[in-house]
């Protein structure tokens, strides 16, 4: 029976990623199921960081271009071995900055208002920062952000449906930014058809990949899609405030950025300290600063995990860990208020499971004392992501369990039923 101890146990010994969680280190006494929010540190991980400060120590300033990794040529040398992950060719990807220092330089680079296209196309689910920065280069235009940004609204408060973006592309957009998975209910959009709609009708199209890459499978080249922006210290592990990423479309090299910085320069020219800028002939020509090497360094370690699995096989194993927490929840947990916001298709779901109930905040906090770690999202949800290089079954059935408890015997009642400062 699938709510068995036993059924969960059999489920990890048919798992044949289950050597990949020695690499992490796990409490013992607790149960990790946040990892969409930060990914847990990995061996790999740690010993590329103190690599990379061993080269600092070793080559001091000439680590710029000795060592195993090269300072001068990082970005670029990991952006290759992230492409893979978004479906991407050589040249395409290129990791710098954080997301929304990313999505700045690419919705100023892409947003170019002209005649009566002036607006931005976005959504209302998205995350806050993302508006935040459309917003931003609303004003920065000249246009009031009430008017030109158009958001995109849902018709349940946790999903979107393909037709009515679609519906929203109209001859005033100019740009149009989107989440591969949105972040509350874990609902992957069809990001290849949504490309298509929008190049029919002559609108940029980029997405943002902060809870699906190293999630789901993506084809962003194949897709043709314009550009994707996104962070490493979700489901890539790569530790908090790990470099990000950004892709561009081989189509769009050539174009100038939107914001220029001196590591955007052609890397044979960039010491010649000329004051215009040549720019890089890649993606590598949409950086701004000085990369920051502590924190992409154990991007290296995380990476060759994946790079060795390959993502059908994590996808695989993600949905199954996701559909056996679902069934459980249905089993198990019938008669206490929860309610699934996430999509039950497989087509359709990402890396987590989104739970609502009105005392979510307190659930959350009972989840933690009894040594769960789920993530609290406000108002009213509870996301439960297991991962799947870390993350077992038992595991998942033990959630399911120590949940129920909490609900039968009313523990989350001696918490305050308000979120903490960080949720």
């Amino acid at each position: 029976m699938i709510i068995t101890y036993e059924y969960a146990k059999e489920l990890d010994r048919q798992d044949s990623l289950a050597s990949y969680r020695n690499e992490f280190y796990l409490n013992e006494n607790k149960i990790y199921l946040d990892g969409n929010s930060l990914g847990l540190l990995s061996r790999r991980a740690e010993q590329s960081l103190l690599g990379m400060i061993e080269a600092w120590k070793v080559h001091g300033i000439d680590g710029w271009t000795a060592g195993d990794y090269p300072w001068f040529y990082l970005s670029e040398n990991l952006g290759n071995q992230v492409a893979p992950l978004v479906g991407a060719d050589e040249g395409e990807v290129i990791v710098t900055g954080s997301t929304t220092v990313n999505l700045h330089q690419l919705a100023a680079t892409f947003y170019q208002p002209r005649g009566k296209r002036t607006k931005i196309l976005a959504d209302e689910l998205n995350f806050p920062s993302d508006i935040y920065a459309l917003q931003s280069q609303l004003k920065l235009k000249g246009f009031d952000p009430a008017t030109h940004l158009i958001q995109v609204k849902s018709n349940d408060g946790h999903t979107l449906t393909e037709e009515d973006i679609i519906s929203s592309m109209t001859d005033e957009i100019a740009l149009i930014v989107l989440p591969g998975i949105l972040y509350r209910s874990g609902q992957i959009l069809d990001m290849e058809f949504l490309t298509k709609e929008a190049h029919k009708r002559g609108i940029p199209i980029g997405f943002d990949l902060c809870h699906s890459i190293g999630s789901i499978p993506h084809h962003l080249t194949d897709w043709n899609v314009d550009f994707a922006f996104w962070c490493h210290y979700k489901h890539l592990n790569a530790g908090p405030g790990a470099a990000a990423g950004l892709y561009v479309n081989k189509r769009h090299f050539g174009k100038l950025p939107g914001l220029a910085g001196w590591f955007g320069s052609n890397k044979e020219k960039q010491f010649d300290m000329e004051h215009e800028l040549t720019s890089a002939g890649d993606s590598g020509a949409y950086q701004i600063g000085t990369p920051n090497i502590f924190s992409m360094a154990p991007i290296i370690g995380s990476l060759s995990m994946f790079n060795e699995i390959g993502m059908e096989k994590i996808r695989a194993k993600s949905l199954r860990l996701t559909g056996y927490l679902m069934e459980l929840i249905k089993s198990e947990l019938v008669g206490h208020g929860f309610i699934v916001r996430n999509p039950l298709d497989d087509e359709r779901r990402g890396g987590h499971v989104f739970l609502e109930h009105p005392e979510a905040p307190r659930i959350c906090k009972a989840l933690k004392a009894d040594g769960i770690i789920p993530d609290f999202r406000a108002p009213n949800g509870i996301r439960l992501a297991p991962v799947a290089l870390y993350n077992t079954f038992e595991e998942v059935w033990q959630t399911v369990q120590i949940l129920k408890t909490i609900m039968v015997e009313e523990k989350y009642k001696q918490f305050e039923n308000k979120r903490g400062v960080v949720a």
